[in-house]
């Protein structure tokens, strides 16, 4: 009998964590967020910030009664210090040390080692080739 989505085990809290996890450390998650840290700073530099010039949001606000509030509400306003754009670029962090931390142990542990040893016999090497040169080519001449 084949076993159908409604037939899957749970998960568990367990399991859940350590697939989200999974998906967080994965450097395709990381490019991705990179990717909507870069899109979710643009209305940084379209909307005028709190920050920098509060009197001009006011104005903005009063000049665009209607969208200027619903701005205001979503942060575009602040939107480096916003909840949204902050939880992006600390996802962000958090992927990038789960992908970077793993990486960097192994290539510490892997520098650790001595080199591989070269085969004996290079003629059952694929791509093995003999050359044969000429000694008295290699002898610098006198100018």
């Amino acid at each position: 009998m084949a076993r159908t989505h409604t037939d899957a085990p749970a998960l568990g809290i367990t399991g859940m964590l350590r697939w989200g996890w999974t998906q967080l450390t994965k450097m395709n998650t990381a490019l991705l967020l990179l990717l909507l840290l870069a899109v979710a700073a643009v209305p940084g530099s379209m909307f005028p910030q709190r920050i920098q010039d509060p009197a001009k949001v006011t104005d903005y606000i009063k000049t665009h009664p209607g969208w200027g509030e619903f701005a205001d509400k979503i942060q575009l306003f602040d939107v480096f210090s916003s909840g949204w754009f902050s939880a992006i670029y600390l996802l962000l962090f958090i992927s990038l040390i789960g992908c970077v931390t793993p990486r960097a142990i192994k290539h510490a542990k892997d520098w650790r080692k001595p080199p591989a040893r070269t085969p004996k016999n290079l003629s059952r090497m694929p791509v093995h080739r003999t050359i044969d040169i000429d000694a008295d080519a290699l002898t610098p001449r006198p100018r």
